[in-house]
Formats: C-alpha cells, sequence, structure tokens
C-alpha cells in the first residue's frame, strides 16, 4: 500500500497482520502510479443492469422535502433505490408519522433502503463520547432496519480536526462498531472524508478496514472526497470491489483540492473526475453494488427536485461503463 505522506506510522509487520485478517480487502496487483486515473481496459463480464442506482437525498436538498416527499421523487426519477439520512426519518417521527408507515411507503414505491446517512462519533478519543456515539449508533441501526435497510456510513464524525488517531486504535474501535452492527443486521461502512484530519484517504481506510479483522468490514469511497483528500484513484484496484457495497458517485469542476468544498460537486460527467474510468476499475475488481448520487449543489437546490433527480440518474447511467 501506498501510504501518503503524512500518515502515521505503520510497522510493516502490523499491516501483514492485518492484510491476512479474512477481510477479503486483498490487493489485485497495483496499477501504474504515472496517471491519478485507472488504466482503461475492457470489463468483459460488466452488466449495468447489475448495478443498483441510488438517490442519496442531500442532492435534492432533502433537509427542507419531507421524507414521504423524497420517497415519491426518487420513485418518479426511476431510482431503485434510496440513500436517507436519518435526521429526516427522526423529523418524520417527532412529527407524528411511524416507521411502519414509512417503510409501506418504501415498499409500495418499489424502492429499497441501500444505507443512510447519520454521524455518530463512533471513532472519537474521548471513552465517554465514544460509549454515547455507540449507544446513539445502535438506535440509528435499528432505525435502518426497521425500515428494510442493512447498511449505514460510519464516517469519522467527531474526530475530523486537530487529534490524529492512531490507525489501530480507529480499527479496534470500528471493529466494535462492527460487532454491534452485526447484533441489529446492519453493516456500518467506514467512508472516507477528504477534508478530515482523520480518515482522509484511501490508505488510511483501507488500512483500518482491514486492521479490524473483521468479516464484514467494508469500504464507502465517494469520487469527490477520494479527490479532496489526496488519494489517487489509481489506488482504487487495491480494493477487492466486493467490499464495496455502496458507491458514491459525483463529479467537480477543477477548482484546487485545497479550495473544493462540497457544495462544488456537479453531477457525474460535468466536471473533470474519471469517474467513468474509475467505475469500470472497481467493477473489474468485483463490484457490482449500489451507485448512489450525493450532492450538494445549491444550484440544484434552487431547481425543481423532480427534475435533479431524474438528470442525476441518466447523467450517473452514463457513466456506467458497457
Amino acid at each position: 500500500m501506498n501510504l501518503d505522506q503524512g500518515s502515521p506510522s505503520i510497522s510493516r509487520r502490523t499491516f501483514s497482520n492485518a492484510a491476512i485478517a479474512g477481510t477479503a480487502l486483498a490487493c489485485i496487483g497495483p496499477p501504474s502510479m504515472a496517471s491519478n486515473a485507472p488504466k482503461t481496459s475492457t470489463i468483459s463480464s460488466s452488466n449495468p443492469a447489475t448495478m443498483k442506482f441510488c438517490l442519496n437525498t442531500s442532492t435534492i436538498h432533502g433537509e427542507v422535502i419531507p421524507i414521504v416527499e423524497q420517497v415519491a421523487i426518487a420513485k418518479k426519477a426511476g431510482y431503485d433505490s434510496m440513500e436517507i439520512w436519518l435526521r429526516d426519518v427522526d423529523k418524520y417521527i417527532k412529527e407524528g408519522g411511524q416507521l411502519t408507515e414509512l417503510r409501506k411507503r418504501i415498499d409500495d414505491a418499489g424502492l429499497t433502503i441501500e444505507s443512510a446517512i447519520a454521524f455518530a462519533n463512533w471513532i472519537v478519543d474521548d471513552d465517554q463520547k465514544r460509549a454515547q456515539a455507540l449507544l446513539q449508533a445502535k438506535r440509528e441501526m435499528e432505525t435502518v432496519v426497521s425500515l428494510g435497510g442493512k447498511r449505514i456510513a460510519a464516517p469519522p464524525a467527531g474526530a475530523t480536526k486537530d487529534v490524529k488517531i492512531d490507525l489501530d486504535r480507529a480499527a479496534e474501535r470500528y471493529r466494535a462498531l462492527l460487532e454491534l452492527g452485526a447484533s441489529v443486521g446492519c453493516v456500518p461502512q467506514i467512508e472516507v472524508w477528504g477534508f478530515s484530519e482523520n480518515l482522509s484517504k484511501l490508505s488510511e481506510v483501507l488500512y483500518v478496514a482491514a486492521a479490524s479483522q473483521h468479516a464484514d468490514a467494508c469500504v464507502l469511497p465517494d469520487v469527490y472526497h477520494l479527490y479532496k483528500g489526496g488519494s489517487s484513484f489509481a489506488d482504487l484496484p487495491l480494493l477487492s470491489g466486493k467490499k464495496i457495497h455502496v458507491f458514491h458517485i459525483n463529479d467537480y469542476p477543477s477548482i484546487p483540492r485545497e479550495k473544493i468544498t462540497d457544495a462544488d460537486r456537479v453531477y457525474p460527467g460535468d466536471g473533470i473526475a474519471p469517474v467513468k474510468q474509475v467505475l469500470q476499475s472497481v467493477m473489474e475488481s468485483g463490484f457490482r453494488g449500489v451507485l448512489s448520487l450525493e450532492l450538494f449543489n445549491r444550484s440544484y437546490w434552487a431547481q425543481d427536485p423532480n427534475v435533479v433527480a431524474a438528470t442525476g440518474l441518466a447523467k450517473m447511467k452514463a457513466c456506467v461503463p458497457g
């Protein structure tokens, strides 16, 4: 693994032990590093029909759209599934909604909940805060399961500034989260956050996932965050595609990574990211999972959410090889 400059020191023995731990994050031969994009080649077994297309509701500014309407928008646009934000579910419940009724609406729409966004501070050093975060995460994962879902994002929330957390400690904490998830039937996906002090690089996330030594360990990549954090797209083949359940799809304009923000994300294919090559690369390594459109573009939020959802789906599909 090519660790980026500034990452914590990791012994060869420690990495070796993690790498053989049976988490199936194993490498296939690393590509040339001459380019930041994966090499282009033909996928012999690709079939876009096997991919699921998912709407992350941040794309349509879900914060101001009731979750019942979010479901209707996703259905109308033609998505297979949704990646919901649990804050929206909480709001629905506080306003008198029932999870059983929401589940029925989702099922009746022919949709599935493939992932969910929440921000439990599972990785932090403070023991008390981490214990409280695990209780929060358990409640959130139980909510996801009650809606028919089986995955939740696990970003380094609460540890994005100042303190650099030892990667082995992070791995222990991710394992604890995975064990908690297994107890309720929900898989936490460790997520790259490019702006964060911790887990900003693919190399760090790969290490933590492998060192957790848990069969459910998996990685949630994001095109924007890989760029923002300085990871190379050419390193993606180091990750087995079978260990990617959901991939956040987006694009970005020609803005230096030091200055770019979430709000600069654009539809896939409208920016400079090698989105099609990235998908080709992970599909070659076995990925046949969920492509979730995650954008935070204010100009899109000002538009009709039905148009934004439909446009995003069409542009996402256009980036899938095959």
